[in-house]
């Protein structure tokens, strides 16, 4: 659950942090306090496109944070699988920093991706605002509302058609690769069997080109090498050089320790220099001896690269990359060798799959048209409580015309508002206040199965009055039963169900008009249930009604405890 919404520099709201509680969380407020802020502020949260009028002209940067309470070890392992680990006593901090042009996400003080943080927030909190009730026009939502409730995700149903499926689709790809013509075929196989030709009988090694390369650039600058080393071997041990110098040290120094025994190391450290200046002329001198630059050698040499170079272009850079090649080809040759062989058992693999895919397809339709039995009754059950007396509603079934990932189902929901009106698709009856209301009573049977356990509703209220507003604060007050609810309204017949009530209001402090928010006591809640229901002029009749609509939504709450 959402335990404290933390916002800073937003629009009118220099800082206003709110501690929320189990249940139904009601947000109440005159027009134009600021409400929509906060609704704009969680969704910064989440990691939804905020729009610029909310960001402050003067570069303070605006901050958003939620603190949230995990429970559940499905929960947790969705998280882990996102890379997130709860902290120790189950919290998890998503917070979102914003000025023009840049945008900072972090989770547990993590920086993370805008990607990233809108699939960790999925799982803890969902809003429901005059967007989400639009999307019930979709048919695609209509599906995932069907399987939602009937736990075909738990049943892992859909999860075995998915892998079905993929296999069916793999198998497909494969039958596919064996159609072509029997010219078509001696024609790739004998281009095959060249190639392979060309490759094994290059007689390839692991390291050749390198090896040729080294060799052919120093025969190509055989020249320059052999003047470097004439030279190296004059200053080294010819006469005046570095050798015949050190000789000369090496006996002053030793004539001069006859005389003096601290010259005893330094005589040493001259006849090592000596030594090695020896030793590098005698190795100059063999290296020299040993180099040899054959004009054949070398036209043999390039003749090779040049080869190995052409290989190179058609079939890979590295040695291993040709080999792979090679061995590819060879497949390749094989399987258009066995083709008739091989189609044949790729076709039967391709039944097979297809059978089977077919088969987990037929099974989930007959599972969803069972479960949509069981879902239109308690959706036409919810619409009767909120005041959709004579609803009728149903989940109308097609069949496409090959699988997909979901199945070979279509659904729509189909509703009739009025007696006598046959049942037509939502986006031809639904106001959008009675898509609200929609939404609202699925919502409210999807409750035992929706693992979100924080859910935001925005203008649930539009469109609604008197009766039909009391029914859909029990609604909420419902569903606040197995989750923790947050609700913007300006009803008091919902506002007066709250079990956490929250006033929005503003206030000019320094000059400046901001927008602050306030939990309610008692008696203040029943101060801005008068001003729900009365407005400016609060009468003695006005505070008893207020009273009255507070005690009845009490002693219904008891009522549904019991």
């Amino acid at each position: 659950m959402l335990l404290n919404l933390h916002v800073k520099n937003l629009a009118l709201i220099d800082e206003a942090d709110v501690n929320l509680g189990d249940g139904l969380n009601i947000l109440t407020g005159e027009t134009g306090a600021g409400k929509s802020i906060l609704i704009d502020a969680v969704n910064m949260a989440l990691g939804a496109k905020t729009a610029r009028g909310l960001l402050r002209e003067n570069g303070e940067p605006a901050s958003v944070e939620l603190l949230f309470q995990v429970s559940g070890e499905g929960k947790d392992e969705a998280l882990e699988a996102l890379g997130i680990t709860p902290e120790e006593d189950g919290s998890v901090l998503v917070a979102r920093r914003m000025s023009h042009g840049k945008s900072i996400c972090r989770i547990n003080d993590e920086t993370v991706t805008v990607s990233k943080l809108r699939a960790a927030t999925a799982l803890l909190i969902d809003i429901h605002g005059q967007h989400e009730h639009q999307s019930l026009l979709h048919k695609a939502k209509h599906l995932e509302i069907l399987d939602a409730y009937a736990r075909l995700k738990e049943q892992g149903l859909k999860g075995q058609l998915s892998e079905s499926y993929r296999a069916y689709g793999k198998a497909q790809k494969e039958l596919s690769s064996y159609e072509m013509g029997e010219e078509e075929r001696i024609r790739e196989m004998d281009f095959l069997s060249y190639e392979i030709g060309e490759l094994s009988g290059a007689g390839l090694k692991d390291g050749e080109i390198e090896e040729l390369e080294l060799r052919h650039r120093q025969m190509v600058n055989g020249g320059r090498i052999m003047e470097s080393l004439a030279r190296a071997m004059e200053y080294a041990g010819g006469e005046a050089g570095a050798g015949d110098f050190l000789s000369r040290a090496v006996r002053e120094l030793s004539g001069a320790a006859h005389y003096d025994d601290g010259l005893s190391e330094l005589l040493f450290q001259a006849e090592e220099a000596e030594g090695l200046v020896n030793d590098l002329g005698r190795a100059l001198s063999d290296y020299a001896s040993e180099l040899e630059f054959d004009d054949r050698e070398l036209a043999a040499l390039e003749s090779r690269l040049d080869f190995l170079h052409g290989l190179q272009v058609k079939y890979g850079k590295t040695y291993e990359e040709m080999a792979q090649a090679l061995e590819s080809r060879r497949e390749k040759l094989e399987r258009l060798q066995a083709f008739d062989r091989r189609k044949e058992e790729a076709q039967e693999i391709y039944e097979r799959a297809r059978e089977e895919a077919y088969r987990l397809a037929t099974e989930l339709s007959r599972v969803r048209k069972e479960e949509a039995l069981k879902l239109t009754a308690s959706i036409r059950e919810a619409l009767v409580d909120l005041n959709f007396l004579d609803v009728q509603f149903s989940v109308d079934f097609s069949e496409l015309s090959h699988i997909s990932e979901n199945g070979l189902d279509e659904i729509e929901f189909l509703i009739s508002t009025n007696p006598g009106e046959p049942l037509k698709p939502l986006s031809k009856v639904a106001s959008g206040g009675e898509l609200s209301r929609i939404m609202l009573a699925i919502k409210a049977v999807l409750a035992d199965s929706d693992e979100i356990e924080t859910l935001i509703f925005d203008e649930i209220d539009a469109g609604i009055s008197g009766r039909t507003a009391q029914s859909v604060s029990e609604k909420l007050n419902d569903i606040g039963k197995s989750h923790q609810v947050i609700c913007i309204t300006h009803l008091p017949q919902i506002a007066a169900m709250a079990d956490c009530h929250y006033k929005i209001e503003k206030t000019v402090k320094s000059g400046r008009t901001v927008t602050e928010v306030t939990r309610l006591k008692a008696g203040e809640e029943i101060e801005e249930l008068c001003r729900l229901l009365g407005g400016a002029a609060i009468t003695e009749a006005v505070e008893k009604n207020a009273r009255e609509m507070k005690e009845l939504a009490k002693n219904r709450k008891q009522q549904k405890r019991r």
